[in-house]
């Protein structure tokens, strides 16, 4: 009977490591998702901004991306020759600060390339 009474805490130790476990593997399945989604977010407002600007309409490009992209995203769009190219960063996990970044290239209509110079940069939105 001694042997039995030096066994009595160990289920629940074993039932809070359990536990400890299932939380950390489903905070990671969540994080997954989330960075997932961040991801897909970022590249569908990435592939529109360059896209409008590729048209001629980079603002109306940097408004839409900016609805589409995750909160506090920096958007990027650089006109180099006859190619607009559109860059969306964002930080989804602030607890784990790994950046996600959606990139797209679109080539410009030739009335948007009478518009633009040879090289010309739209900056960052904070």
């Amino acid at each position: 009977m001694t042997g039995h009474r030096a066994d009595h805490g160990a289920v629940t130790v074993e039932a809070a490591l359990a536990l400890c476990a299932l939380a950390l593997v489903t905070a990671l399945a969540i994080g997954s998702i989330a960075t997932v989604a961040a991801s897909v977010r970022c590249t569908d407002a990435a592939r529109e901004l360059a896209r409008l600007a590729a048209r001629g309409e980079p603002e109306r490009g940097r408004a839409i991306a900016a609805r589409l992209a995750p909160a506090a995203a920096r958007l990027d769009l650089v006109i180099r020759g006859d190619e607009a190219v559109a860059e969306v960063t964002a930080t989804p996990l602030k607890l784990l600060p790994v950046p996600v970044v959606g990139r797209a290239v679109a080539v410009l209509e030739h009335d948007a390339l009478l518009d633009t110079t040879a090289s010309s940069t739209i900056g960052p939105t904070p």
